[in-house]
């Protein structure tokens, strides 16, 4: 069935196309006259739609009740009906299955923050391994993005996006809170307490578009790194021993290799005794 705003179209297009009246038309398409000719009162809020789709086109996997929080922090008194109103006439709702055939980007991506200093911007990734025992465990790796160091490697069995922002407040002490994190769009990067530790901390988010590594690439080449270097070179008994070992790369560099590093670089690409 069609909505009684969608059939006023079709009135008119009867009534021009073979030239009836108004009151056949309603007649024949079962339209009340008075529906038809109902004009709408309601404020159009324009602004906070334009604002609602933004939100979601930086934040491809927020739904409406997540932008309605970030709505309410920016000084909207919006509703949780208003916004689903709103998100719902947008067209904006989140799609649960893949689209068939090939992928095409909607928009082209803009122009992302050159850090000029260290601390200016971090990014961060999961990297996946196995303990002797086929138990899995994860290491949270986080980068600086101008100087290609290490800030902080986390490891554990299930880590969460409370044992990220856990991390970054320690960070906090000794690096202070960086302008732009880099990061793509897990679960454990877009939950609640991220978006909150961003806020509370005026840090910006920058996710990384769907199926493109390449966008979070500082963090991505280091993984390969830790990975080729110690998680595949190293047989870790349990978890302790993974702590203890998988923070051992904490500085390196993308432009050049272990032999050509820097004298200030050069002790972090030499081998450990506790290594071999």
């Amino acid at each position: 069935m069609v909505k009684p705003s969608r059939r006023g179209p079709m009135v008119e297009r009867l009534v021009d196309s073979y030239l009836v009246s108004e009151r056949r038309a309603c007649r024949v398409l079962r339209v009340p006259r008075a529906t038809y000719r109902y004009r709408s009162c309601l404020d159009p809020r324009t602004e906070l739609r334009m604002r609602i789709r933004e939100i979601a086109q930086a934040r491809v996997r927020y739904g409406y009740r997540k932008i309605r929080v970030l709505l309410n922090r920016e000084g909207w008194d919006v509703g949780k009906y208003l916004v689903y109103r709103l998100y719902m006439e947008e067209g904006l709702t989140l799609k649960r299955m893949r689209p068939a055939g090939r992928r095409k980007a909607c928009r082209t991506r803009e122009d992302r923050i050159k850090p000029t200093a260290p601390n200016e911007a971090w990014s961060m990734d999961f990297v996946m391994d196995q303990l002797q025992d086929g138990t899995q465990f994860r290491a949270l790796t986080i980068v600086d993005v101008h100087t290609r160091e290490a800030v902080a490697i986390e490891v554990g069995q299930s880590l969460k996006g409370d044992d990220v922002v856990r991390t970054l407040n320690r960070l906090k002490l000794d690096r202070g809170v960086p302008k732009v994190v880099f990061r793509d769009n897990g679960s454990e990067f877009t939950s609640q307490a991220m978006d909150l530790w961003a806020y509370r901390n005026s840090a910006k988010i920058d996710f990384s578009r769907p199926g493109k590594p390449t966008d979070n690439a500082f963090v991505e080449s280091f993984n390969r790194t830790l990975r080729s270097e110690c998680l595949n070179t190293h047989w870790f008994l349990d978890l302790k021993e993974a702590k203890q070992l998988t923070p051992a790369c904490l500085i390196y560099s993308t432009r050049t290799g272990a032999a050509d590093a820097p004298p200030s670089n050069a002790a972090a690409f030499e081998p450990d005794a506790t290594l071999i």
